[in-house]
């Protein structure tokens, strides 16, 4: 599946610097434009593999290249202002070369959740190809404001897009890690999900799946809208060495009942281990599941029973799938739910989200007259002296 990828502030535009990175190492061959957007400088210079004329620095009228502080109706209004920069570069890429755009934020800040919902819907309104979101959540303890920036964020988000793929960091983040190897290390763990879920169909080696997950089949996942998750889960296989004859024997010797509990088990742990959105599964409106690794060891018929068995789990007969054959010392699974509603962590952030309001609120109430306090105690020292 051919992606646009558009990376929207700093968390976005990392995100996007890593998902290039994943693509070149694997030859993976789904990212067929790749942009960053933001209105502090600093951060496109931090970027590695996003190309420097793929970078656009919006909002230099209004910020001068310093960010917009946090302030997500700030980085709204200068993507709206700046909003054809972005597209003119675009427009390099011809719209045929791309099956969808992948608009990607953090949506705690300023640029990226106040500017990708601007944007998303633009491009919405210029192309026919799917537009969907990737937003990563703040961790709980990132503070309020980015808590309430995440809740606001989301709900225009996900109603601008045509699917809202989730992350969230703070289920993720491990304690006593720094914030910088604690991210990168986040971000390789999501472009390794991504690009399994979107390298599949675009193989170049001359190896042909039996099942080919080609960008069909990933729209039509994501065609129910709303929110959605993926499970990743992987197991070492050995590696098939020398010529042909080599191969022969080790695809003789791989024992299919091996291969197919192997495939089982990792569509059932994808499943059910740590999703990018912790989430249930039971009431999902469509999955599909990947799975790759060498040709020998996917298992058809455990691609066909984890299928059947995820059906039962989640409840729906909208399951696709299929397998994503590459030379690697590794099976890996992949599952994307799609529409998912029971999400406990979104409940949460709105609650926390509503309660920084209010905080918010009465501390802007209570600020004139705490200013008059202080003006009047400066005005009875000065009768003092």
């Amino acid at each position: 599946m051919k992606l646009a990828l558009v990376g929207v502030g700093q968390a976005g535009g990392k995100v996007v610097d890593a998902l290039v990175r994943y693509d070149a190492e694997t030859h993976g061959e789904f990212v067929a434009s790749a942009i960053a957007v933001n209105t502090a400088r600093a951060d496109l210079l931090g970027l590695e593999r996003v190309p420097t004329t793929r970078r656009v620095l919006i909002g230099q009228s209004r910020v001068k290249g310093h960010g917009v502080g946090a302030d997500n109706e700030l980085g709204a209004d200068v993507m709206a202002e700046d909003v054809d920069e972005v597209l003119a570069v675009l427009d390099e890429v011809p719209s045929h070369r791309i099956d969808a755009f992948l608009v990607v934020a953090g949506l705690g800040g300023g640029t990226g959740s106040g500017g990708a919902p601007v944007l998303a819907r633009a491009l919405k309104r210029l192309y026919t190809e799917p537009v969907y979101g990737l937003g990563l959540l703040p961790g709980r303890d990132e503070g309020g404001i980015y808590t309430l920036n995440a809740a606001r964020s989301f709900q225009t988000f996900v109603r601008e897009v045509d699917n809202l793929i989730v992350f969230d960091n703070d289920a993720w983040r491990r304690s006593g890690e720094s914030v910088t190897a604690g991210y990168a290390e986040l971000n390789t763990e999501l472009a390794r999900r991504l690009g399994v879920l979107f390298s599949a169909g675009e193989v170049t080696t001359g190896q042909v799946a039996e099942s080919v997950v080609d960008a069909s089949e990933v729209i039509n996942t994501l065609a129910s809208g709303g929110v959605s998750t993926i499970g990743y889960a992987a197991a070492p296989v050995e590696r098939a060495k020398g010529g042909l004859l080599s191969r022969f024997k080790t695809q003789m010797t791989e024992d299919d009942g091996e291969s197919m509990n192997r495939v089982t088990s990792l569509i059932r742990r994808a499943t059910l281990g740590r999703l990018t959105l912790p989430c249930e599964v039971q009431g999902v409106e469509r999955a599909l599941v990947v799975v790759s690794g060498p040709p020998a060891a996917l298992s058809r018929r455990g691609i066909e029973r984890g299928r059947k068995w995820l059906e039962e789990e989640t409840g729906t007969m909208e399951i696709r799938g299929g397998d994503y054959p590459i030379d690697s010392g590794y099976v890996a699974a992949v599952v994307l739910l799609s529409g998912v509603t029971s999400v406990p962590r979104i409940k949460e952030l709105q609650a926390v989200a509503v309660e920084a309001q209010r905080d918010f609120t009465e501390r802007d109430v209570a600020s004139p007259d705490r200013l008059a306090d202080l003006l009047d105690t400066g005005d009875r020292l000065e009768t003092l002296f």
